[in-house]
């Protein structure tokens, strides 16, 4: 009995393994109200595991009978499933508190040259490709200094129409 226990300790850390490298998100169009995971596979794993540990530890160890053992092993496994699960539907609920797509930084990284020369603590004009396309926009420097005419420049985000620039001499020394 004990190696039934066994195997169901290894097949649910193997299986856990799996579920961390794969993940328990569905794979398919989630409909509104519905979560975006797969319930069954952190349960699946929590039961498989506590199973496994409490009955070979009950095998081994423990004083009772076979039947009493497989007993309280399908219901401390049981309780673990139900708590992974509900950890698990809790964070798949869970919403980031900032969009992570966050349309500032669209263009960030971006490099461009100076059109017109942005002084300190004022703005002057940039010119950078964006889709093909050659793009102007008003620039201002992140270390308020001077930045002159023809220098290139790295874009850090874009906020009411100015970009927030920083000298590309910089940004390369620090890659």
């Amino acid at each position: 009995m004990s190696y039934g226990f066994l195997v169901s300790f290894v097949s649910g850390v193997l299986f856990g393994v799996r579920l961390l490298l794969f993940g328990a998100e569905r794979r398919r169009i989630v409909t509104p109200g519905s979560l975006p995971l797969r319930r069954s596979e952190p349960a699946i794993v929590a039961f498989l595991v506590m199973f496994g540990l409490v009955g070979y530890v009950q095998a081994r160890v423990g004083s009772m009978s076979q039947l009493r053992g497989m007993m309280i092993a399908v219901i401390v496994a049981g309780v673990s499933a139900a708590v992974v699960t509900r950890l698990a539907i809790t964070a798949a609920r869970l919403q980031p508190q900032h969009d992570p797509d966050d349309p500032r930084y669209r263009l960030q990284g971006r490099v461009g040259v100076v059109v017109m020369a942005i002084p300190a603590g004022s703005e002057g004009i940039i010119q950078f490709e964006d889709a093909g396309l050659l793009m102007t926009a008003r620039a201002r420097d992140i270390g308020d200094g001077v930045i002159k005419e023809r220098e290139e420049v790295c874009i850090d985000r874009l906020e009411d129409g100015v970009a927030y620039v920083e000298r590309w001499v910089l940004v390369e020394r620090r890659l």
